[in-house]
C-alpha cells in the first residue's frame, strides 16, 4: 500500500494527508489562503485544490465559510475528502474531481483562489512518474495561466474576488490576462530576504470592477539568519490574513 504521510500546517491547526511522491503542500498554499478576502459565510472555490492545503487553511480562518475544491487528480481529490473529516470540516467543504477548464458552477462563488503549477511544457525535464509529472504541472497539455484566469472569471459572481499565487517572473502575463476580465488588481510581492528580488507574487482582482491597480510594499519572508520574519510567522503559524 502506498504511503500516505500526514503533515501539519498553521502550527498544527490544520492536518493534511498527502500522496507520497505527489504535489507537496507548501508555504505558498498558506499564503494563498491568507490573501483571500473572504468573510464569514462566504462561498469559496479552490481551483487545482490538491489535497486541500489552501482550502483548509482558509476554512480554519474564515468562520462559517463554505468551500468547493476542484482537483484533476483522482487520488488527490480522494485525500482531500478524507481531510474534511480529519479537520472536522464536515458540511463546510466538498472536493470535485474535474478539469478546471471544464468546471462550471451552477451558482457563482463569492471568491476564487488558485495556485497554478509554476513550470510549463518545455521548461523542465519530464518526471518519470505520470502522477508526479501531473502533480508538478509537467505535462505537454499543461493548462495555461489564461485558462486558470478564465475559470476563475467563469465561476465568480459580479464583484467577487480572484486570488492567485504565482512566480514573480510571470506577473506581466497574469496582468495582461487578468486586465481583460477584472479590475481593482492588487499585486503583493513576496521577498525571500531583505534586499532580494521577489520570487513569488500574490495577485488579487475583482470581477466587473474598474478600480485602478495597486502595488503593495510586499512581505519579507525570512530574516538574514533564515528565521521567519514576524509578518511571515503571523501568517504561517497564527493564520493571520494578508490585508
Amino acid at each position: 500500500m502506498a504511503e500516505t504521510p500526514e503533515i501539519h500546517v498553521l502550527d498544527h491547526k490544520v492536518r493534511l494527508l498527502q500522496a507520497a511522491g505527489g504535489f507537496r503542500t507548501s508555504m505558498d498554499s498558506v499564503f494563498l489562503a491568507a490573501a483571500c478576502k473572504a468573510q464569514a459565510g462566504a462561498r469559496v472555490l479552490d481551483l487545482g485544490a490538491g489535497v486541500g492545503g489552501a482550502s483548509f487553511c482558509l476554512l480554519w480562518r474564515v468562520a462559517d465559510s463554505r468551500l468547493t475544491g476542484v482537483e484533476i487528480q483522482e487520488n488527490h481529490a480522494l485525500l482531500a475528502r478524507e481531510n474534511i473529516a480529519l479537520n472536522g470540516m464536515e458540511g463546510r467543504a466538498e472536493f470535485v474531481c474535474a478539469d478546471i477548464r471544464a468546471y462550471a458552477a451552477e451558482t457563482p462563488f463569492d471568491h476564487v483562489i488558485c495556485n497554478p503549477p509554476y513550470l510549463e511544457a518545455g521548461t523542465y525535464t519530464q518526471a518519470a512518474s505520470l502522477e508526479r509529472a501531473t502533480a508538478l504541472g509537467h505535462r505537454d497539455e499543461d493548462v495555461t495561466l489564461d485558462d486558470w484566469i478564465k475559470a476563475g472569471f467563469r465561476n465568480l459572481r459580479s464583484g467577487g474576488s480572484f486570488t492567485m499565487i504565482q512566480r514573480a517572473d510571470k506577473v506581466d502575463r497574469i496582468i495582461q490576462s487578468i486586465g481583460r476580465k477584472f479590475g481593482a488588481v492588487e499585486i503583493i510581492p513576496l521577498y525571500p530576504r531583505p534586499g532580494e528580488e521577489a520570487k513569488r507574487v500574490i495577485v488579487r482582482a475583482v470581477k466587473d470592477r474598474k478600480t485602478p491597480a495597486r502595488l503593495h510594499a510586499g512581505i519579507i519572508l525570512h530574516n538574514e539568519d533564515g528565521s521567519d520574519t514576524e509578518a511571515a510567522r503571523a501568517i504561517l503559524r497564527d493564520g493571520a490574513p494578508i490585508g
